[in-house]
């Protein structure tokens, strides 16, 4: 069906922060998805099937405010710069209230939200096209291929406001490469980390032009595909009283503060009368660290080099409970209900697929307490569901905005039942 121009009356925003409008197409009233459109809005749109473009705002909602950034709209990062900040906050908290409702399970037990963007993004990956006489760098323009070449990204911390054109910099090691790069830049107490993917680092002048680039812009470390080419120094960053050196290119929270209020989120749900944790999917630490400080931790992930952060960061911090770290898949081997037994308390923080496997384990152990900690609502309202199926409480639920102007948002829950032994 070939696209056509209407009118049409937005009704709510929905889940991506589309505008949610009804169009009267041929006499039968349809729905159609609206980027950029707000509640209460008359647009004029080009739509196609339900898919449209905003074209015009006929009618504007007091809601509406200036955006921030020059690129939104066009960049495919933000997509909700435009809504004042009570509205925002309502929209972003009723994505964990209707991905529970959508289970059952009622949204009586989310809490307000908490803004977790505090300085900014800590971290930014730049896409990096070779074009005549340069390197375009930027991110991907919403729903296609093509780069828009950024200047900076207000979004992130003060120090990854200068990482544009040190792509470019990067980017001129690899003459010969032909393709695309992606260089992953991380703010760490001793500076910049960079990660390069793409390309391989060969020949001399590619590794000399990489060592000089650091030298110069004065980065810790340099790596491409993950291989350490260049490291002035350790770059690390901090977990409690803990000092841990990231993998390159390793899962990390998006910003300080959001790991921040993550963490402490999860040692107030864990208690005070805990004796002994499981932190299932830790990553580098960042919850088991900070709990090593009172409690015993059994720490698990898939990610090997990850795991082994982590045990080096725990065995050169003076002063922590013992922590015992394992690289474990735990999507094709959950903790069986009798592994389980050892401990008081189970922390799990998946990734967006969520913890399924692990959940139907958590449900036939004697475990009484769960603190799940979540970036996808839709799969910890499942595994939510599968807990409370098996005899759990969902006590509270804590949002937090740590992907800030996005449609994405975490969660922080605590589950208990009665002691099932």
């Amino acid at each position: 069906m070939p696209a056509r121009e209407v009118t049409a009356k937005i009704i709510e925003l929905g889940r991506h922060a589309d505008g949610v409008g009804t169009v009267n197409d041929e006499g039968e009233v349809a729905r159609c998805f609206v980027p950029f459109a707000l509640p209460g809005e008359t647009v004029r749109i080009s739509v196609q099937g339900n898919s449209a473009i905003l074209l015009d705002v006929l009618e504007k909602s007091q809601q509406r405010i200036e955006p921030f950034c020059a690129h939104f709209t066009k960049c495919g990062g933000c997509v909700i710069q435009h809504l004042n900040e009570d509205a925002y906050r309502t929209w972003k908290r009723n994505i964990v209230v209707t991905a529970l409702v959508n289970k059952g399970l009622g949204g009586n037990s989310v809490g307000e939200l908490i803004d977790a963007h505090g300085a900014g993004r800590r971290r930014l990956s730049l896409h990096v096209r070779a074009i005549k006489g340069g390197w375009k760098v930027g991110f991907m323009i919403a729903g296609s291929h093509q780069i828009l070449d950024l200047d900076r990204c207000p979004v992130a911390v003060q120090d990854l406001q200068k990482v544009v054109p040190l792509a470019r910099v990067l980017a001129s090691a690899f003459k010969d490469t032909g393709r695309d790069l992606d260089i992953r830049f991380t703010e760490t107490a001793e500076g910049l980390d960079c990660d390069i993917t793409g390309a391989k680092a060969e020949g001399y002048d590619t590794l000399a032009d990489l060592a000089d680039c650091a030298e110069e812009h004065d980065l810790a470390r340099v790596s491409v595909g993950g291989d350490i080419i260049v490291e002035r120094r350790k770059p690390y960053l901090v977990m409690g009283t803990a000092r841990v050196t990231p993998p390159s290119g390793s899962f990390l929270q998006a910003t300080t503060l959001g790991e921040e209020t993550l963490a402490e989120l999860v040692r107030e749900y864990v208690g005070p009368d805990c004796t002994t944790v499981a932190d299932l999917f830790c990553g580098v630490g960042s919850f088991a660290l900070r709990l090593a400080e009172q409690v015993p931790v059994y720490a698990a992930d898939s990610n090997e080099e990850a795991i082994n952060a982590l045990d080096y960061a725990y065995r050169h911090t003076s002063d922590l409970k013992p922590v015992d770290a394992k690289d474990r898949n735990l999507f094709k081997n959950p903790l069986s209900e009798f592994e389980l037994k050892p401990f008081d308390v189970v922390v799990f923080n998946p990734p967006r697929a969520g913890a399924e496997a692990q959940v139907r384990e958590l449900v036939t152990s004697s475990i009484n307490r769960v603190v799940a900690v979540s970036c996808d609502p839709a799969s910890f309202a499942r595994d939510a569901e599968i807990l409370c199926s098996g005899g759990f409480t969902l006590d509270k639920v804590t949002p937090v905005d740590q992907f800030k102007w996005s449609s994405h948002i975490e969660v922080v829950a605590l589950f208990t039942r009665a002691n099932s032994s």
